[in-house]
Order: C-alpha cells, then sequence, then structure tokens
C-alpha cells in the first residue's frame, strides 16, 4: 500500500521501467529513469546528512529536473520546498530561511540572484545542481556545492524507508495578512488522499498524457505530476515560453495529444479569446478541470465549444485542503447560467457550512466552509497561533476533539444538496489563479518613505478574476506611481503588484475609525 508520495513511482518503475513517464521539451524521462535518478538525489542527500525532518528547497525553472528533485528530497525522508523561480531574491530568500531549509536544488543563475540574501539562509549546507565553476568565490556560503553530473554518478543502494505517512512531503507558500507569505505544511497522507481521488475520479490511465501548466510552488501541480504517476501516464510539462503565448499553448496542446488538463479559468479564457481555439482539433482531450478562482460562463461556454469532446469539472479548494468538492459541468448549461456551484465533497471528504456560531446553516442561507478529513493541512510553518485559528475543533462533534479547517469562504447549499461559492470572509482574493491577501500588498507599499496611507482593492475582471488597484495616500511630494510600481517589484511577484495606483490626500474612514473600502471603491470609480 502506497503512504508514502513517491510509492507511486516505485511501483511503475516495477512494473514499466520504460514507458514514458514526464516530457520536458525534448528530454523524455522513463519510469526506470526517473526512479533511479530520484534515487541517486536522495542518496545524496543523505549521505550529507539530510534526511526526515529536514527541508529542502527548489529555486529553479521548471523542468525534468524539477520533477527529480521533487521525488529524490522525498525519498530522503525531507519535504521540498518550491519556491516560485520568478520571486524577488528577497521574497525567495525569506521563504527558503522561514522553514531553515538545509539543501537548496537551484541553478547558477538563480544562486547569483540570491546574492546578499544568501545570509539570512544560516541553516542552508548544501547546494544541488550547481556547476561549482559557475558560481564567483564571493558567493561562499558554507555550503557545499553539487552539480547534477556528479549526483548521476552514484551507484544505486538501497533507501532506509522510515517515514510515516503524517510525516510533512511538501510546503507550500501563500500569501500572508502580515505582509510575509505563510508556509502551508502538508502530509504524505495529505497528498495521497487526493491524488488517489483524482487518479480514482478522472479514471486516469497509462494511455493518459496530463499536462502541467501550473508552477510547482502552486498546489494544481500535484495533480498534474503525482497523479499521473499512480496512474502510470505521462506528464508532459508545458515549456514557459510557449504558455506565455496563447496561440503557441494551443497548438503544444493539440501536437502533445493531451488528455487531461488542469489549470486555472484566466488561463482557459486567455485560450479563448486570442489562441484560434477553432483553428485545431483535439481529438485525445477527454477531461478538462479548472480551479483557483470563478470561471466567468461566459468563457466557460466558449472553451467548451471548442473542446466537443471533452468533460469539464469545477474543482475547488484552498491550499490547505487541496481539492475538497467539485462539480461536472453539464453540456446543456441553463441559457440564464450566470454562475455554475463548486459542487460536492470529494470521496474521503466532509464539508459543510456554518454560521458564526458554529451552528450548521440550512440549504439557501449563507456560512463559511469548513472542511474535515484526512486531506487537511498540518499546520503552518511557525505560526502555532494562525494554526490555531484556522485549525479549529469541531462544535459539531462534542464527544472528542476532531480538528477541521476553516476555509474562510462563504457558500450556499442549493436544494440538491451543492454548494455554491458566494465570497471571501476577509481580503483575501484570487488573481490569475494566485492566491493574493490584500494585506500583503498594503504591507509593502508601506514599506516605502513616501507612503503615508494605502489601501489595495480588488476589482472584479472577468478575464483574469480580479484586477489590483492602489489608492495611496503621501506623506511626502514627489514619490510617483511608477516610483512605487518598481518599489513592489522588487518585493513581490508580478501578479501581486497593483495594475494601477491613484493618490488622494485622505482615505474615508468609517465610524470604527477603519478605511471604508465600499466608500474609497465609489470614490474612484472602482467596481
Amino acid at each position: 500500500m502506497a503512504y508514502l508520495l513517491w510509492h507511486d513511482l516505485r511501483a511503475q518503475a516495477e512494473r514499466q521501467p520504460n514507458r514514458p513517464a514526464v516530457t520536458d521539451r525534448e528530454t523524455v524521462l522513463t519510469y526506470g529513469e526517473l526512479d533511479r535518478a530520484s534515487t541517486q538525489l536522495a542518496m545524496f542527500l543523505r549521505r550529507n546528512g539530510i534526511g526526515r525532518g529536514d527541508r529542502v528547497g527548489i529555486f529553479s525553472p521548471k523542468s525534468h529536473r524539477s520533477v527529480v528533485a521533487m521525488l529524490g528530497i522525498s525519498k530522503a525522508g525531507a519535504a521540498y520546498v518550491p519556491v516560485d523561480p520568478h520571486a524577488p531574491p528577497a521574497r525567495a530568500a525569506y521563504i527558503l530561511g522561514d522553514c531553515a531549509v538545509r539543501g537548496l536544488v537551484t541553478t547558477p543563475q538563480k544562486l547569483l540572484e540570491l546574492g546578499p540574501e544568501l545570509a539570512q539562509l544560516s541553516a542552508l549546507e548544501l547546494c544541488v545542481g550547481v556547476d561549482k565553476n559557475a558560481v564567483p568565490g564571493s558567493l561562499a556560503i558554507g555550503a557545499q556545492l553539487q552539480d547534477w553530473p556528479a549526483i548521476g554518478e552514484i551507484a544505486e543502494a538501497a533507501l532506509p524507508e522510515d517515514g510515516i505517512e503524517s510525516d510533512p512531503a511538501y510546503l507550500l507558500y501563500t500569501s500572508g495578512s502580515t505582509g510575509h507569505p505563510k508556509g502551508v505544511i502538508l502530509s504524505h497522507r495529505h497528498a495521497i488522499t487526493f491524488v488517489h481521488w483524482g487518479a480514482t475520479t478522472f479514471n486516469v490511465t497509462a494511455e493518459d498524457r496530463l499536462s502541467n501548466h501550473a508552477p510547482l510552488h502552486f498546489d494544481l501541480s500535484v495533480f498534474d505530476i503525482y497523479v499521473a504517476l499512480r496512474a502510470g501516464a505521462r506528464v508532459e510539462i508545458v515549456p514557459e515560453a510557449t504558455a506565455l503565448f496563447p496561440i503557441e499553448l494551443t497548438r503544444w496542446i493539440a501536437r502533445k495529444e493531451i488528455s487531461i488538463w488542469y489549470s486555472v479559468p484566466s488561463a482557459l479564457t486567455r485560450l479563448l479569446l486570442h489562441g484560434k481555439l477553432t483553428a485545431l482539433e483535439f481529438p485525445r482531450l477527454r477531461s478538462v478541470l479548472f480551479a483557483g478562482e470563478v470561471f466567468p460562463v461566459k468563457y466557460l461556454r466558449g472553451v467548451m465549444d471548442c473542446f466537443r469532446g471533452a468533460s469539464f469539472y469545477n474543482l475547488y479548494g484552498p491550499t490547505e485542503t487541496n481539492v475538497c468538492t467539485y462539480y461536472p459541468v453539464p453540456r446543456d448549461l441553463p441559457a440564464d447560467a450566470s454562475a455554475i456551484p463548486i459542487g460536492l465533497a470529494c470521496a474521503n471528504t466532509d464539508v459543510f457550512a456554518l454560521d458564526g456560531d458554529g451552528r450548521p446553516v440550512p440549504a439557501g442561507e449563507e456560512g463559511e466552509l469548513y472542511v474535515r478529513g484526512p486531506a487537511l493541512l498540518s499546520g503552518y510553518w511557525g505560526q502555532a497561533e494562525k494554526t490555531r485559528e484556522m485549525l479549529v475543533r469541531n462544535p459539531l462533534q462534542p464527544a472528542y476533539p476532531e480538528w477541521i479547517y476553516r476555509t474562510g469562504d462563504l457558500v450556499r447549499m442549493d436544494k440538491q444538496g451543492q454548494y455554491w461559492f458566494v465570497g471571501r470572509r476577509d481580503h483575501m482574493v484570487k488573481s490569475r489563479g494566485y492566491r493574493i491577501e490584500l494585506g500583503e500588498v498594503e504591507q509593502v507599499l508601506y514599506q516605502h518613505a513616501g507612503v503615508k496611507e494605502a489601501v489595495v482593492l480588488a476589482i472584479p475582471d472577468e478575464e483574469i478574476g480580479a484586477r489590483l488597484e492602489a489608492v495611496i495616500v503621501l506623506s511626502t511630494p514627489g514619490t510617483t506611481a511608477a516610483d512605487l510600481t518598481t518599489f513592489c517589484l522588487a518585493r513581490l511577484p508580478r501578479y501581486m503588484v497593483p495594475e494601477t495606483l491613484q493618490f488622494t490626500t485622505e482615505l474615508p474612514k468609517t465610524s470604527t475609525g477603519k478605511i471604508d473600502r465600499i466608500g474609497l471603491s465609489a470614490q474612484f470609480g472602482l467596481r
């Protein structure tokens, strides 16, 4: 029985070692090659003292080696921490330092980008995937540097298998209200629960080809890679350059004969609007899954018309639970439909809505969605208070302590038992599939010496989900919108940087002294 995340790879390598597992541009790794390479990396990590309970970062462009790294770190007993390769160096270093990574899989270029920020990584002992000759001596950090060819020369041997299903498998950092990202700890049990559900629900077989469109620090990629490994299927990594151009991506889907596609709705919307989907046929595409944000129905209809042979599914769930509900989208959507449900609970998962007093809400009324089951997060790294805030006692189970996750999402259940998403309890929003805490963006703006007050508003946008707009009160004249944009780009991922900034002399306040966001939106016409 598979109880660690890499067990499925071992089983497939024994069953069909010569079958393609991962394709990255022209590179194809078979199951046997992927198993062997990840074992060699695991042995190297173990020999250098990295093992169960440790964290190893992955800070490099997505590639077949990234997949090797994920599995090799897991085989070593450690948890991997994927970091956005396009994140500003300060943000990347914060993440790696926050969870005290002992190892880092990276590239010479990314190591150079970290530069002075490396001083934050006091626990770092080992850098893997780095050509020693490509890194100047001025970047000496007391960590051993090791390149990929040397790891490939390691003779395979049996690895100690001392992990259990509740051990951390990976940490995913999401936007945090304190101004810093927070690390969500996800166990092998969490991942395997989701992977088993995904492989079973969508009938994934060895004949399937799954696209990997999402970045590795985004939880959508867990489905792409690990469901494929469980089924013995092939995962096709979408080249970054291809993903940037809708027409090229459309051609790639057809050429690679993708049978299962999974992405955020905005990616599908871009394909519809700019990818010339009607110019090609997609006979192999049988399932289109989307998650991460609301899909405007007018665009959903258009994509369904282009992918006529595919079934469509709306998947819902925060990083802390991965997917916890899903909805098979019917082909005969009512003509007057303006939204679709988030559906019913996944197998081995339970969801329910409670009011502010912890009581179940009846059908038709709004409540906050809670989740229970083995797919919940273990907690937030180094944030016990945040963990206690989000993992709470189940008020419906007084006989013994059971922990449930409060999503912060407001939902409503219809008479058929389907849940519908209503909105957020706080100021967390989704844009282009990414979860963004508006407070984190505001915290960065406040760090600029010229900013007296700042508020960031999320403006609904049919194509990308939400557009970020900032309204600023300056402490001293002379600071420009371009100055603040440049300042934010050095500290935040591009998707978190407000698209426009407006200036005012005073922010309106409510009677309790809080910023009046509704009044501000009306004042600046941001609706």
